[in-house]
């Protein structure tokens, strides 16, 4: 996963495993959030192709309808669920004007691997942090 501010010349990168996770945690997540929300969730199957802006503004409607009573729950869609990132590094990278960007790398270390304490330093909870060359 990347998260890219060009404008502001900084971007953040996140190596890792995505896992799905339960029905449980994505029912609880799903009632937490506003009534409005779940219902765009309802409309809205994401990244579907849909003919036009008036189709989701016409089932919209008609769910704020149906679920007007709010002591009435929404019920979450199948396909409506989350994802928990669990990263292995974290690398930081900021532009400079003369290309000599600053890119700093937290990750987690690999088993039996040695050490060079002049080019990478042991942070908080185990992670090791390293600075790369642009």
């Amino acid at each position: 996963m990347a998260i890219a501010t060009f404008a502001l010349q900084y971007k953040v990168r996140i190596e890792g495993r995505a896992e799905r996770i339960s029905q449980e945690e994505s029912l609880k997540y799903f009632h937490s959030r506003p009534r409005e929300s779940q219902l765009g969730a309802i409309v809205s199957q994401q990244s579907t192709v849909i003919s036009s802006r008036e189709v989701l503004d016409k089932k919209l409607a008609a769910l704020q309808e149906k679920y007007a009573d709010e002591s009435i729950p929404i019920p979450k869609p199948d396909y409506w669920g989350g994802y928990l990132i669990v990263p292995d590094s974290f690398e930081f990278w900021q532009g400079q004007t003369n290309r000599l960007h600053d890119r700093l790398r937290f990750r987690r270390p690999v088993t039996g691997e040695v050490l060079d304490p002049e080019l990478t330093k042991v942070a908080d909870d185990g992670w090791l942090l390293e600075r790369l060359a642009p």
